[in-house]
Order: structure tokens, then C-alpha cells, then sequence
């Protein structure tokens, strides 16, 4: 689905995360924080769709009444149900490339939270496309990465393959992440 047919019109947010957290892990809750934050400031949200931190920051966002799009994969996640109950408007993708691609197009910013390796390769596209950005003259996408292993990674990666890891701004916490995002889209 193309942004411009997308039902929600606000700025939005894509936000990447584990799919196995679950309440109480102190993780979950710290995404539903993000997602209130998020739609408090004015942003729809965009995830996976499906549940641990994708579902946390679904239901953070729908509770203070944000837009939750969820951008779902049947046929790669066979095992999976569909959308979590917060998602307003799911996009289906038929690859986890295209459904990661959508993640990011469908968004003005990303926010990586705590996850394995589907959210580092979630970051990681997020991060590259914000590169290739410079070369057709357009303003990076901003990619927020919450906590130190993200920090560690790109610094690592940006060291080891010679590129621009300022184009990852590593924060501390869901709450540093949202003012970044914030600051970065001028809201």
C-alpha cells in the first residue's frame, strides 16, 4: 500500500522490537511507555503487527488514542494469528524484506527497542536507507536506537564497513528516543 492510500495522515512512527517479551519483563512495559508517548506527541505508530514489544507499543499508543498500523507477514509468520487487537490498520506484506521495507516507508522516523536479529535487520535497512538518502539529495530518515547493545553495534559496524553511524542516534531510554524523534521532525 502506498503512503498516499494509507487511511491515517499524521506523522507516524515506526517502531521495532522482540516479538517474544511479555508483560512484567520490565521490556514490555517500557515499549507501552513508548507508544503513549508517541501518540501523546501527536504520532501514529507503526509495527510488526504482531505480539511481545510490537503489541506493548500497540497498546501504548491506541490507549492514548494513536493510529497503530500494523504491518503484518502471513505468509513468512504461518504460526502467527494476524494483527494484535490494537492495530487499527494492518498492511500485509508477502516477504519479511517487503514487510520490512513497508515498516519504514509507511514512516516519517524508526525507533529500534530491545530485539534479536529481525530488529537489527530492521535498524540496519533503516539506517542504510537514511545513507543512500544523501544521494538523491533527500533528509535522512531519523533511526533512534534505544539502549547499549544498539549503541555497540553501530559503533562496531560503523568502524568495520567505514560508514556514518551518526546516522543512528543511540539514546538510553523510550523516553530520550520520543524527544529525539520529536526534535528531529520539528513537532
Amino acid at each position: 500500500m502506498s503512503p498516499e492510500n494509507r487511511i491515517v495522515s499524521r506523522p507516524t512512527v515506526s517502531v521495532f522490537g522482540a516479538s517474544a517479551a511479555t508483560p512484567g519483563d520490565g521490556r514490555y512495559e517500557e515499549a507501552v511507555e513508548c507508544g503513549r508517548l508517541l501518540a501523546r506527541s501527536g504520532f501514529a505508530v507503526a509495527t510488526g503487527g504482531y505480539a511481545g514489544l510490537m503489541e506493548a507499543v500497540s497498546a501504548g499508543a491506541a490507549s492514548e488514542g494513536g493510529h497503530v498500523i500494523g504491518v503484518t507477514a502471513p505468509g513468512v509468520f504461518r504460526g502467527r494469528e494476524g494483527a494484535n487487537p490494537h492495530v487499527a490498520e494492518e498492511l500485509l506484506a508477502t516477504t519479511l524484506t517487503e514487510r520490512i521495507h513497508e515498516l519504514i516507508t509507511v514512516s516519517d522516523a524508526s525507533i529500534a527497542l530491545h530485539g534479536s536479529l529481525g530488529t537489527a535487520a530492521e535498524l540496519i535497512v533503516a539506517w542504510n536507507l537514511a545513507f543512500v538518502a544523501q544521494f538523491s539529495g533527500v533528509a535522512p530518515h531519523p533511526v533512534i536506537a534505544v539502549g547499549s547493545r544498539w549503541g555497540e553495534l553501530v559503533a562496531t559496524l560503523a568502524r568495520a564497513l567505514e560508514t556514518d553511524g551518526d546516522l543512528v542516534t543511540c539514546v538510553p531510554d523510550v523516553e530520550s528516543a520520543v524527544r529525539a524523534v520529536v526534535h528531529r521532525l520539528g513537532r
